[in-house]
């Protein structure tokens, strides 16, 4: 007899596929069904967004040659935004599943200090006309490469040392951002006003910040960083499990977590250098995917915290511009993304 199958002398059934209840990623088919239709709903309104950010309001009539052009230069700030969306939603999900805590994000590692550093020390070594010159591909794969070679001389340090915790790397990681930040201040308040003025508008996160020159190198890059952690999905089911359970399992635990700040580390590195930083964004498309997403598969939780990501940047971008008539649509998203924050912390879910 089929041991799941079974039923007792009441006649209770104690098998695991019932109408009710299965044996799949999720509790039950309710919650399946649920997902996919959220999933698909996300997706659809997203697309419908960027479609309004490219056509909707446009000042030139469609039969003008000059209508394309400018439809192009829209496309280049939606491409910017699945660009962030993947590496923002694909990084904090992957970064709060091996640290097992869902409110830190990969900002507490110091890459957009790193960022506000290397820009504020241009400005004020350089002047502003090295700061407005400080563009193109050399620049930017300059700023990704700092920050990946950091993270990377942190973790192989830390993780390889006497101690080998990973809250250490968190640990180091804010002190470095803490002291960075210090020295970016201090540098601002040399600056002049004019100088100021120019550089704020590098240390707030935009998507008109994106320039089209980097994006035959950073699509391919972001894809395949991309499928490789949707790939690594089964691997992260274990590592959220903590050092002892997945090395029960056979893994190899200090690699795996090395490969996997490594690959949120280009993510970040990329993100930030392209639109430049967005603390909470990340941290609010985690917490919306776990709700929407009730499983700990990953290959279920990424492709939702994508949609999720990519619906909010586009929905947002459109309701401040078309709408509201606003242009700071990342201090908007921060802002919301801020109070949820504090009401997770302030309910103590999830810690």
């Amino acid at each position: 007899m089929n041991a799941l199958e079974y039923r007792n002398n009441d006649d209770v059934n104690f098998s695991l596929h019932t109408k009710k209840r299965s044996a799949s990623s999720f509790r039950t088919r309710k919650d399946e069904r649920r997902y996919w239709i959220l999933l698909i709903l996300l997706t659809t309104l997203g697309l419908l967004f960027s479609l309004g950010l490219l056509f909707y309001n446009n000042p030139v009539p469609v039969d003008s040659p000059s209508f394309i052009p400018v439809v192009e230069r829209r496309v280049v700030a939606v491409v910017a935004m699945l660009i962030a969306a993947i590496c923002h939603s694909l990084s904090t999900v992957a970064f709060q599943s091996i640290t097992n805590n869902r409110i830190i994000t990969p900002s507490l590692l110091g890459y957009e200090s790193l960022y506000s550093t290397i820009h504020t020390s241009t400005m004020f070594l350089f002047g502003a006309g090295t700061m407005v010159s400080f563009s193109g591909t050399g620049p930017f794969f300059l700023q990704v490469s700092l920050m990946v070679l950091m993270s990377v001389i942190l973790y192989g340090w830390l993780l390889s040392g006497k101690y080998g915790e990973l809250q250490f790397v968190l640990l180091i990681g804010i002190i470095i951002g803490t002291g960075l930040n210090t020295v970016s201040a201090f540098m601002r308040k040399l600056l002049s006003p004019s100088e100021f003025d120019l550089l704020l508008t590098r240390m707030i996160g935009s998507v008109n910040n994106a320039n089209p020159e980097y994006f035959p190198i950073v699509i391919p890059l972001v894809i395949i960083i991309g499928l490789l952690l949707f790939g690594f999905s089964n691997k992260l089911n274990l590592l959220i499990l903590g050092k002892e359970v997945s090395t029960t399992f056979g893994l190899k635990y200090q690699a795996n977590i090395m490969y996997t700040l490594v690959l949120i580390a280009v993510l970040m590195s990329i993100s930030t250098a392209l639109v430049g930083p967005l603390t909470f964004f990340g941290f609010l498309v985690a917490i919306l995917s776990y709700q929407a997403a009730p499983t700990y598969n990953h290959k279920y939780i990424f492709p939702m915290a994508l949609s999720i990501g990519f619906f909010v940047l586009t929905s947002a971008y459109f309701l401040m511009y078309h709408v509201f008539n606003a242009q700071a649509v990342s201090v908007f998203i921060e802002f919301f993304g801020g109070i949820v924050f504090l009401i997770v912390i302030l309910k103590g879910r999830s810690l």
